[in-house]
């Protein structure tokens, strides 16, 4: 009966040292499980941390470039157009300073003109004064030499007459 008693404890024994080495495997086997669950969470973890960082890094730069080429692109465009303004500017003030020349060629043109037309008409009429002037002065010589000799010739024909009166009148006594 000892032996058997003996028996029954060493195969308990062995049974319960079968099922305790199982659990340890099983224990184990959870273990490495869980280590190797945790171990792929971090890997991926980390490559999703990576990935997210990469992507934001490359958004970054891809907005920091693209903003970059914009705030260039204005602000070349800003000074195209600042040049382009400035070369209208310039063109229109030398419009009008040929605008102004001409206007002050023009004016001095007319004013040459007008100057001529006032000239011409002031000779013309200074002209016409002097012909006439000297028109009339001849005409009142000419009428005051005619006025005289017919005078003349009325007192010579007058004294012709007293005289010859004057001697008809002796004659007759």
């Amino acid at each position: 009966m000892v032996v058997v008693v003996v028996v029954v404890v060493i195969v308990v024994e062995v049974v319960v040292g079968v099922v305790v080495v199982v659990i340890e495997v099983v224990v184990v086997l959870v273990v490495v499980v869980v280590v190797v669950v945790v171990v792929v969470v971090v890997v991926v973890v980390v490559v999703v941390v990576v990935v997210v960082v990469v992507v934001v890094i490359v958004v970054v730069v891809v907005v920091v470039v693209v903003v970059a080429v914009a705030v260039a692109a204005v602000v070349v465009v800003g000074v195209v157009v600042v040049v382009i303004v400035v070369v209208v500017v310039v063109v229109v003030v030398v419009v009008m300073v040929v605008e102004v020349v001409v206007a002050a060629v023009v004016i001095v043109v007319v004013v040459v003109v007008v100057v001529e037309v006032v000239v011409v008409i002031v000779v013309v009429e200074v002209v016409v004064v002097v012909v006439g002037v000297v028109v009339v002065v001849i005409v009142v010589v000419v009428v005051i030499v005619v006025v005289v000799v017919v005078v003349v010739v009325v007192v010579v024909v007058i004294v012709v007459e007293v005289v010859v009166g004057v001697l008809v009148y002796f004659c007759q006594k």
